[in-house]
């Protein structure tokens, strides 16, 4: 079985902010139409306090995601993208334990996001809850999901 290998890492210089920030056009602005004013915000800024990440296969980015402080203990992952080129092999589930992973280092307890509701079931096999309604963002339907990262 050929097994791809990709390099999952926070991003650490211009470069690697601008390779990450690459997927989330063609994903977001590209692919799923939205405007890209609602798609970079505030949080791409440098010095934001936002951890970005950026997956490479071989030297190109193919994947991109973000994790903030949301509340005290609270970290927020947002803008989890996969290049179409990409989706079904497993990368998606590999970036979500790696930032997992880093929010446990940063101390948070908990992770909130904002699913589409195409990715809902995505999410909740990686154990993550639903709540509320679904509501519109940018066009397109979420819903809010919660995990608790404390070992039961």
């Amino acid at each position: 079985m050929n097994q791809t290998t990709y390099q999952i890492q926070s991003v650490n210089n211009e470069k690697e902010m601008a390779d990450a920030l690459s997927v989330r056009k063609a994903v977001f602005i590209v692919e799923q139409e939205v405007p890209a004013d609602l798609e970079i915000d505030a949080h791409d800024e440098a010095n934001s306090g936002t951890i970005h990440f950026v997956v490479y296969k071989e030297e190109h980015p193919v994947g991109a995601s973000r994790l903030r402080t949301y509340a005290p203990g609270v970290g927020k992952i947002e803008r989890v993208a996969v290049l179409q080129s990409e989706r079904g092999t497993g990368l998606g589930r590999q970036i979500m334990m790696a930032m997992e992973e880093t929010a446990q280092d940063q101390g948070y307890e908990t992770l909130k996001l904002n699913a589409q509701t195409h990715a809902q079931r995505f999410y909740e096999k990686l154990g993550y809850e639903a709540y509320g309604d679904i509501f519109d963002d940018a066009g397109i339907e979420h819903i809010a999901m919660v995990k608790n990262l404390r070992k039961k």
